[in-house]
This record gives C-alpha cells, sequence and structure tokens, in this order.
C-alpha cells in the first residue's frame, strides 16, 4: 500500500482506526470455527496462530521464523513473529483506502519477470496474471488489483488541488535485499517477503516503522536536477484516464479491461493459514458476491469455511475476503431468495442435529454480503483541497440528512461559519484503481440514503469512496491536444479548414495554437471537456489524405515555477529497438522520473515532447534507440528549433540499435546491457557537453548523358540530414538488402546478434560481386576534382566510427589530411573495394583507402544506385548530390571518463532495480 506522509494536525485529528474490526472480542458462544484473534497496534490485521509447515520470513523484521509457531494476519496475509506483534506498524491492505493522501489512479500493464510480491495479498506473483503500474511501484494479481485503491504517485496539477509541497509517496516492499534504513542505517529491503518501504519521488528506503518519523517534505534525491517537478505541470484531466494523460499505449490494456472486476474462483484462504480443501476436510466454499453489481456481472469471491460455523464467522470470513474492514455486526448475507442468516443460525453442510435452529440440509452455496440498514451514520468528509490542515470531519447523519445541512456542519467545525454554504459543494470520490471518477451531489440529496445505495451496488465500491468538501469555483478549461497526421506546409486557415470537415470542430470551443506545417501537425485549445473528449476519441478513427491521424494530450509546463539552475531531462525512447530492452527502459523511465517527461517514440514522434518543453529555458535530452531513431530526433528538432526558448538542448543517447556508431564516438557503449536506468540517470547529469557537424545532403535526380550534360529533372529533389555517414554502392546496397530483409519478417530483427548475423549473410551473398563504382560518378570536393581508384564503395564520414565501430579512415598520421573530430566542420571521404575489403576494415586489420577531406561535397551519378544515410538505404535516380554543412552545430551529452564516487550502500540501493535487471531484461 502506499500513502503520502501525513502531518502531525492529520494525525492528531484524524480518528484512530481500531487495530482491527475483527479482533479482540470475545464470541458469547464460540462455534467449532471459531479461533483465538490476537490485538496489535497496526490498523486492519486479524492475526491469529498458526502452525509452520515450510521455511517463513517475518514480514515485520525480515527475519527467519525459527521454531513452529508463526502469526497471521487473516486478511493480508501478513505473517510475523510473536514477538513483533507489539511493533507491527504496518497497516492491512484493507486499510488501504485510509491512508490516501490525494487519490490518483494507477496505469496497469503486464509485469517483468523479476520475482516480485503482490501489493494486495503479499503473496509472491507468478504466472501471467501479474500485472503492475506503468508509474509507480504497485505490482498485484490481476484478481488482486480491483481491491488496490487510487493511490498511484500525483505528478501533475488539474487546477483543482494545487499544490506547491511535494510529500513523500511512499509503497510498501518490492525493493531491493540489500537497501538500508534512512533512520536506523540497518538492513531494510528483503527479497522474501514484503518488507520495508521506499518513496517513490526520491527513493529513499526506510523500514514500516521507521518512515512515519521521516519530515514529510520529499527533496526528489539525486535526480532532482533532472525531474520535472509535479507541481510545475499542468493538465486538465477530467475526462481522461491516465493512459490518456501519460501518452501510455493502450494495445498492452486488451487483457486488462476488467480489471476493477472481481472475477476469481481462488479461495481466499492462504496455504499458510489452511491446508488444502478435500471432501474430508470438513470445508466447504461458498460464492459470496457483494453487491447488485457483481451478481449482475456473476463476480464473485470463494469463501472457505468449516462445514460447521456461526453466521457471524461466515459474515467474517466474507468481510474480509473483500478486504472491508467493518464490523461484521453491521452485515448479513442473505441467499437468492433475499432470505437472511441470523446470528444463531449454524451453517451445517451435513444436516448433523443440532439444538440451535439449521438451515436444510442442502445449504445454499451463493450468498449477498449486504450491510444492515441503519437509521444514523457517521460519515467522514475530507477536507484536504481546501488545504486546512485537517484530514477529515466526522459527521453524524441521519435519514434526514441532506447535502446542505453536512456542508454547514463541517463549515462549522471548521470555524468558517461565516463563509456562505452555497460557495461549497460536496463531491462524492470513486477511488478506483484505475480510474478516480468525481460526481458533484445536490443540495437536497439525501447522503443516508446515498450510503446505502453504494453500498447496495458494492460494498467494495463503497470501502474505496470519499466526501470531500470543495469551494465552487469556476474552473478555466484548457485541454491541449495535439494533432498529427495532417498534410504538411499548410496555413493555419487551411488546417483549420480541415479539422472542420473531418472533426467538425467548433469553432467558439477550439483554437488552433500552434502549427508545425513542417510536420504536419496542429495543437488545439479546447474550453469544454465534453468537446475535448469527442475530438480526441474522433481523430483516432480519422484518415486525412490517407494518412491516420495521431491525437495525443499535451501538458502544460508552468516554466515560471521551474526551480532556478534546473535543467530538466526530456526522454526519448523507442521500444521497438533493442527487442525488449526499449519497452522495459520507458517503464524504468516513468517511474524514476515524472511519466509527463518520458515520451515514447511509436506514439507520435519526437513532436509532442519538443512542443511540451518548447517554454522550458533550459532542458536536456535523452534518446533511447538507434542511430535511425537519434537522427529522427534531431530532424524533428531542426524543424522545429526556432519555435523552442532552447533551440539548441543537450543530447544525450542510450544505445538500443544495431550499429551505434554515434553512441560509441560519444561513450555511451556499443550497445545497451541491462545498466540501471538510475545510473545512466545520473551519467546523464553527470556528462559533459560537446559540439557536433550536421550535413544537408541535395540531391538533385536528373538525366546525365555520357559527357556530364544534364536533359532534365527525373524526379524532385530530395533533401536530407546527414549525422554519422553517407554511403554509395556496396555499403548501401548491404544496408538495402537488410532494410529488405527487415521489412518481411519484422518480429526476428530484435537483437544486435541476429541483425548482424543478417548483415553477414547479405556480405557474403555479394562476394562475388563487382561495380566499377569510380566509372559511374565524378567526385568534387571543396570544388576540385578527385580522381576515384578502383572501387566498389565510397563512404563521407562525419564521425570516426562506422559499421558497429570501426574505424574506417584509420588511425595512422597523414601530412595531407587533419586528425578526423567531429566538430571540425569537414567530412573524410574514404573508398572500399568490395566486401572483403570491409571485413577486414571491422576485424581491425586494414582501413579504408583515404581519398579527401573537405566540407563541400558535389557528386555526379550517372546510373542508378543504391546509398544510405546513416543506415537508411534507397536506390538513388542518376544525377546531382551536394554535401554542405547543416546550419549550427548540434550539441551532443559525451559521457564523462571519470568514474562516479562511489556512494553508499542505501543510496545506490534505494532507487528501484534496473528493469531489465529486475523484470528480466531481454
Amino acid at each position: 500500500m502506499a500513502n503520502s506522509t501525513r502531518t502531525k494536525n492529520e494525525n492528531s485529528i484524524m480518528e484512530s482506526p481500531s487495530a482491527s474490526p475483527l479482533s479482540g472480542r470475545k464470541k458469547a458462544q464460540q462455534s467449532p470455527g471459531s479461533r483465538s484473534r490476537y490485538h496489535v497496534s497496526a490498523p486492519g490485521h486479524c492475526f491469529r496462530k498458526v502452525t509452520l509447515t515450510k521455511p517463513t520470513f517475518c514480514h515485520n523484521c525480515s527475519d527467519f521464523i525459527w521454531g513452529l509457531i508463526g502469526f497471521i494476519c487473516e486478511v493480508c496475509n501478513f505473517m510475523c513473529h510473536e514477538k513483533c506483534l507489539k511493533t507491527v506498524r504496518t497497516a492491512c491492505s484493507c486499510m488501504a483506502p485510509t491512508l490516501v493522501r490525494v487519490p490518483v489512479a494507477h496505469c496497469f500493464g503486464p509485469a517483468g519477470q523479476k520475482k516480485r510480491f503482490c501489493c494486495v495479498c503479499r503473496k509472491h506473483l507468478e504466472g501471467n496474471t501479474a500485472i503492475r503500474c506503468e508509474v509507480c511501484e504497485l505490482h498485484a494479481h490481476s484478481e488482486c488489483a480491483a481491491f488496490s485503491c487510487g493511490d498511484c504517485r500525483l505528478c501533475h496539477q488539474d487546477g483543482s488541488q494545487d499544490f506547491d509541497t511535494l510529500h513523500h509517496h511512499w509503497r510498501e516492499g518490492n525493493i531491493p535485499s540489500g537497501a538500508r534504513c534512512e533512520v536506523c542505517r540497518r538492513t531494510c529491503g528483503s527479497s522474501d517477503v514484503l518488507a520495508g518501504m521506499r518513496c517513490e519521488w526520491c527513493g529513499m528506503t526506510t523500514h514500516a516503522a521507521c518512515y512515519v518519523i521521516v519530515p514529510p517534505e520529499c527533496g526528489l534525491g539525486r535526480l532532482r536536477s533532472m525531474l520535472l517537478h509535479p507541481a510545475c505541470v499542468r493538465i486538465c484531466s477530467r475526462n481522461f484516464s491516465k493512459m490518456h494523460c501519460y501518452r501510455i499505449s493502450e494495445s498492452c490494456q486488451n487483457d486488462l479491461d476488467n480489471l476493477d472486476e472481481v472475477d476469481t474462483q481462488i479461495p481466499a484462504t492462504t496455504k499458510e493459514s489452511q491446508p488444502a480443501t478435500t471432501a474430508d476436510s470438513g470445508k466447504q466454499v461458498l460464492k459470496v458476491f457483494d453487491g447488485d453489481d457483481a451478481v449482475k456481472r456473476s463476480h464473485f469471491r470463494l469463501v472457505s469455511i468449516p462445514r460447521i460455523t456461526k453466521n457471524e464467522e461466515v459474515v467474517e470470513s466474507a468481510l474480509r475476503t473483500f478486504y472491508i474492514p467493518d464490523d461484521s455486526l453491521d452485515y448479513e448475507l442473505q441467499d437468492n431468495g433475499q432470505q437472511a442468516l441470523h446470528s444463531n443460525d449454524i451453517l451445517n453442510r451435513n444436516g448433523t442435529p443440532d439444538e440451535k435452529a439449521i438451515f436444510k440440509e442442502n445449504v445454499p452455496e451463493v450468498w449477498l454480503l449486504r450491510a444492515k440498514p441503519q437509521d444514523t451514520e457517521v460519515l467522514k468528509v475530507y477536507a484536504g483541497w481546501l488545504k486546512v490542515g485537517v484530514a477529515y470531519i466526522s459527521i453524524s447523519i441521519s435519514k434526514n440528512s441532506t447535502v446542505d445541512s453536512v456542508i454547514k456542519e463541517v463549515l462549522t467545525q471548521l470555524g468558517r461559519q461565516d463563509e456562505d454554504p452555497s460557495s461549497f459543494s460536496l463531491v462524492e470520490v470513486y477511488m478506483g484503481s484505475k480510474q478516480v471518477q468525481r460526481q458533484g451531489l445536490t443540495g437536497q440529496e439525501l447522503l443516508l440514503y446515498k450510503l446505502q445505495e453504494i453500498r447496495k451496488i458494492s460494498l467494495r465500491q463503497m470501502n474505496q469512496t470519499r466526501f470531500y468538501i470543495v469551494e465552487s469555483r469556476k474552473q478555466v478549461v484548457q485541454v491541449n491536444l495535439l494533432l498529427e497526421g495532417l498534410p504538411v506546409q499548410l496555413s493555419k486557415e487551411e488546417y483549420t479548414d480541415l479539422l472542420q470537415e473531418h472533426l467538425a470542430i467548433k469553432s467558439h470551443l477550439v483554437t488552433i495554437t500552434h502549427v508545425y506545417g513542417s510536420q504536419g501537425a496542429v495543437v488545439v485549445q479546447i474550453s469544454c471537456f465534453s468537446e475535448a473528449e469527442r475530438i480526441y476519441m474522433l481523430a483516432k478513427d480519422t484518415s486525412v489524405s490517407n494518412q491516420q491521424l495521431t491525437s495525443l494530450v499535451i501538458p502544460e509546463i508552468m516554466h515560471n515555477k521551474l526551480p532556478k539552475g534546473g535543467s530538466p531531462l526530456l526522454v526519448f525512447v523507442n521500444p521497438k529497438s533493442g527487442g525488449l530492452k526499449g519497452q522495459e527502459l520507458l517503464y524504468g523511465f516513468r517511474k524514476l522520473l515524472n511519466p509527463h517527461q518520458v515520451f515514447d517514440m511509436t506514439n507520435g514522434g519526437p513532436l509532442p515532447g519538443l512542443h511540451t518543453f518548447r517554454e522550458v529555458p533550459r532542458f536536456r535530452v535523452l534518446v533511447c534507440g538507434g542511430d535511425g531513431t537519434v537522427g529522427w530526433v534531431l530532424g524533428v528538432l531542426e524543424a522545429v528549433r526556432h519555435k523552442l526558448v532552447c533551440p539548441e538542448p543537450p543530447i544525450g543517447i542510450v544505445p538500443l540499435g544495431t550499429g551505434n556508431d554515434l553512441a560509441r564516438i560519444l561513450r555511451w557503449g556499443a550497445g545497451y546491457s541491462g545498466e540501471d536506468p538510475h545510473h545512466i540517470l545520473v551519467s546523464v547529469d553527470e556528462a559533459e557537453e560537446v559540439q557536433m557537424d550536421r550535413w544537408t545532403i541535395l540531391l538533385d535526380a536528373q538525366e546525365v548523358t555520357e559527357d556530364g550534360k544534364e536533359n532534365g529533372f527525373l524526379e524532385p529533389p530530395k533533401i536530407v540530414q546527414m549525422n554519422n555517414y553517407f554511403g554509395l554502392g556496396i555499403d548501401a546496397e548491404l544496408s538495402l538488402d537488410f532494410h529488405h530483409a527487415r521489412e518481411e519478417e519484422p518480429g526476428k530483427f530484435n537483437s544486435r546478434f541476429h541483425n548482424k548475423g543478417v548483415y553477414l549473410k547479405a556480405g557474403l551473398q555479394k562476394l562475388s560481386h563487382t561495380r566499377n563504382l569510380h566509372k559511374d560518378l565524378k567526385l568534387q570536393v571543396d570544388k576540385q576534382d578527385v580522381e576515384l581508384p578502383s572501387i566498389e564503395g565510397l563512404i563521407f564520414l562525419n564521425i570516426p566510427s562506422w559499421g558497429s565501430g570501426a574505424d574506417l579512415w584509420g588511425s595512422e598520421g597523414d601530412s595531407r589530411y587533419g586528425k578526423p573530430r567531429i566538430d571540425d566542420g569537414m567530412l573524410e571521404v574514404v573508398g572500399v573495394t568490395g566486401v572483403v575489403h570491409m571485413g577486414q576494415v571491422q576485424g581491425g586489420m586494414r582501413s579504408g583507402i583515404r581519398l579527401a577531406q573537405g566540407n563541400y561535397v558535389r557528386i555526379t551519378v550517372t546510373k542508378p544506385i543504391p546509398v544510405q544515410v546513416d543506415g537508411e538505404p534507397w536506390i538513388q535516380a542518376p544525377g546531382n548530390i551536394i554535401i554542405s554543412a547543416a546550419g549550427p552545430k548540434v550539441r551532443m551529452l559525451r559521457k564523462s571518463k571519470h568514474k562516479q564516487k562511489k556512494q553508499p550502500a542505501s543510496l545506490k540501493e534505494r532507487r528501484s532495480e534496473s528493469p531489465s535487471s529486475s523484470d528480466g531484461g531481454h
């Protein structure tokens, strides 16, 4: 469970929940199913003594439980020593809704492969039913997720709950076994049980008994200089799920659509608590529904009970199964005929004679758990959004209590009785794990009837529902949507007409605020939630000029609130690069940083991120992908830099491609091999800035005669940007073969090893191939003709790495040429004689044939020829090719040579483990 640190105010005013609604109560009459229960100071638990039959660890101190006796909570499976009963501070899972500071929904996706524990039932996650939140460290079984509540990280402001101070956001368990407590410096992590607490913003780790004395304000930890502070981000998200707000792909959600629904046929008893059920074990299993909605959907929980047991104990078991921490005396079980069990009734499956009243031998196996009608109830009204320092106010309500009367009483208790009650409203908030739903209540609505109606629909829903008193004010609605996939280079008026034609936008509600003509994209600002939702959904199913539109919700960064000296990191991840490593890195960076600063390249490309950061005065960029992905980001940055306050942000790389030549010369490595994402971010923070040349290639296809005369255009001129190298001939031909093979079977190209094998196979097939390249083209460098030897490939280098790290230019000194650098404003021109020569270069046995060095190149091609720019190949028609410098140099981040300062074990280990090492990293 997670909760934000509670202030002393809250602790003093909040009503202390009982240690357990079921513990410490002595029964007037004991039935065969009765057991002794043990009182503890932690809320919600219902401990009983069990005999241990296998090695077991304590969830409180993480130590091994020696002996045969242990104590287990019948609700959440918390296991501990007898000596630890008095020191347990971890609240039971059934109390999680009471610990939420601000309700925030989770974004669930499939879990990884690393050993994790369910945050609800505390058991080990196994099989394909495990899920995890994409934004925080909540892990759960799919059947347990419905009983988790909306306690995810609060990553932005939405106008209704603005804040300036960020509190720690604690999550229990699933931390490295070597993590140390920040308070007592003892080990607090465990790989055997769900133990220890960690702040999901700063990474601080503590014991469950120690975190309550940590000051509530969070300093964001080691990554604070690059983390986008939640108080600086605003997004109007009322009608949008968190998946939409964080631009998380919903393709992985197909199997999780019914996540919030209870649909399990697993008895709610644990292996530790009860032996396996057999025909002669003295057990019976009941199907229990928690409301009309569950009956309608046929979603039930199985409750295993003794064959002879009292109704009160059956109700207790059912409440525990649904994680409801209420008194069993307030509930009853009803069969399908709405007949209720009475307190004296005993369920007797065998029909054994008994002095007390019993049901027929055929006891119904399907039951409905109902709350008994009450004439009065105590309603907790939360005032958190009014910033009054009070957690909630307890109000006694009766059948005649209306919303207006409750508001008046709450204001009186808050000392604000002089204010006009009509300027306040009561809001019902359902804190579901997938979606937090808010509904305003009308003034004359009867609250007692409202509570009874919610319980009738679902007791679980009632347990996750709160009532907030909020100040009524007119909220300015500004929803920003980025629409991509439109025709390029149109005017603002033309884009308006297109949107009017295809999306029927309402001009008085929708305004185009930004136009990116070169990218075929516009940003629209919408002043109505329903209109924003309509446009968002309609755009996803709309095509313009046979191009599918992309629609994304864009947050607003309030640059005036950014901390001075900070440089937030904008992260782009291509999840298709590096097999599954890109997807795991995407997950890792989302939970380490603010998810609003992490962008999936397959969902809109680089433009959404660059537009979001357009007004940030200083930021850095991290690109996770191959050289092609880096080139994609640099290309879009070049096109929109004039609209950025920081037009030249430095760029770092996490190499996920095959060659990764640019990453190699910037010291980021030959390829990502499962490094901890936290270490990557620290390296980016410590990296040094360098400048790199970029080049513009103009491909002007014309019909060229043998004497060099031009007879007219074959196709329109093409302009491309080059960062690494430009190749003609055999080098480009191999890239083209690889490109075709990948298009035919894209699913196979998910590892660098396989990709290089395809390159090798293509090269072997070209061994007997000869191409007299020197006869098919003419070369000029700095307006000087260059005589070409007999070669099959011509390569222009901007960086001293080619073909997965080979030094094609060579390291030998030559008085004719300067030493190559990435910022010298010069291109190196090299020739290769064939596939064998290329293999020798890549093996380090030989270098290429040095031909020239210069900053302006003109090539005349007389025949169609394969070409490739940074690994992107095609067949180029005859004509002229001109290479020249592309404006200002780009700023890159080069990994620092010096070793990082040795950090204390607690600091290194309290961060989340790397997604690849922690979740299987394929």
